[in-house]
């Protein structure tokens, strides 16, 4: 396979000790089989339905898949200011250099954020409840 931005041929390596993901040695990107991004998001947020919707605004770009030769598909990454490509027969996506640490800084933001809403719904419930309690015993 072929890296989608500067044609110099995919290494495979070993990411982060957890999969093998095929590696440009001169642009540094990265391609992902299809379920290889979930497993990369995993790292710092498995709880996949609060994620959100992976793929918004899709649109062609110049680049093909490497693995079908397909035209790649351009898209805004969960809603988040990132775009990624995809390609449109799943076979994978393409990650730019420094990517990879934008999806897992999204998906720690992303886990805080549901860390946060959870302890105020939390917090609500007590005090809900405790101001249930106190009219109930004033009646």
């Amino acid at each position: 396979m072929n890296c989608p931005r500067c044609q110099a041929a995919l290494t495979k390596k070993y990411y982060k000790g957890m999969m093998e993901v095929e590696y440009c040695p001169l642009c540094r990107g990265m391609w992902l089989d299809f379920h290889e991004l979930d497993r990369l998001e995993d790292v710092v947020f498995d709880q996949d339905h609060y994620k959100g919707s992976l793929i918004h605004r899709e649109a062609p770009v110049l680049f093909v898949c490497p693995a079908c030769e397909s035209q790649l598909l351009e898209f805004q990454y969960r809603l988040y200011d990132l775009k990624l490509e995809v390609c449109p027969q799943k076979h994978g996506f393409w990650l730019e250099a420094g990517e990879d640490e934008h999806v897992l800084s999204l998906m720690r933001r992303r886990a805080g954020e549901i860390r946060r809403k959870t302890e105020a719904e939390s917090e609500w419930k007590k005090m809900l409840k405790g101001l249930h309690t106190f009219f109930s015993q004033e009646m």
